[in-house]
């Protein structure tokens, strides 16, 4: 199983965004990702296409994956594939046609995906498993940033990965919320691949770098 880190840029600091990112993939971070908010679906207000753009224009070539919590959905999703999006993940009760959304997202050109909130149940996936690109499960509810991970979230994660191993799908099964050092193992053996870290990498005493080299050791130790 290959594990990938993504940054999520709600923890950096936003006057020296394009700063930040740089350095977080220059210290092996695999993906940049966006958590978008529209003080309507979820209680914050955050970023748009144009930041998405902007890192692009800085020079960014690293992929993003911009997390919609927006309702409705469709029409930020074309935005953010002109901006340069790579994956874009929506919650499915913030459609009103999941199948149809994830259609545009592969029309646009990007790869998609669906986005389960801690108590949301994972029957959407019976449907739309053959058109997904990533599956998100979140560890917190969403809104905030620095939220304690719930360990009642691993549980759903092992769910995941049994389907996946079902229908042998190999597609990103993503975590996000809370994700730091003292649970990432557990995090990787209940069967997640990409973790998502937002305070806990970009708040690090001990470097990017030296903090990603920790997180590898504990993802490839789930033995």
């Amino acid at each position: 199983m290959r594990f990938q880190i993504a940054a999520s840029i709600l923890s950096a600091d936003f006057a020296r965004l394009g700063e930040e990112v740089k350095a977080v993939l220059q210290a092996g971070v695999d993906l940049i990702h966006f958590d978008v908010m529209d003080n309507h679906f979820v209680p914050n207000l955050t970023v748009g296409p144009l930041v998405c753009e902007a890192l692009r224009k800085y020079g960014i070539t690293a992929p993003i994956d911009v997390h919609l919590m927006t309702e409705p959905v469709d029409s930020l999703i074309r935005d953010f594939a002109k901006a340069g999006a790579t994956y874009i993940t929506f919650h499915p009760e913030a459609s009103t046609h999941i199948d149809r959304s994830l259609q545009l997202i592969h029309d646009c050109g990007c790869k998609g995906g669906l986005v389960f909130n801690p108590a949301t149940p994972l029957d959407h996936l019976d449907f739309v498993l053959d058109k997904l690109d990533m599956i998100l499960v979140m560890s917190v509810n969403p809104g905030f940033g620095g939220q304690e991970f719930i360990p009642g979230v691993l549980s759903k994660i092992s769910l995941v990965r049994h389907l996946l191993h079902r229908y042998q799908l190999e597609i990103p099964l993503a975590v996000d919320g809370g994700v730091n050092l003292k649970n990432i193992k557990q995090i990787a053996i209940a069967g997640a691949d990409t973790f998502i870290i937002g305070s806990a990498l970009f708040k690090a005493k001990e470097g990017y770098a030296n903090f990603i080299k920790q997180v590898r050791a504990q993802q490839f130790s789930t033995t």
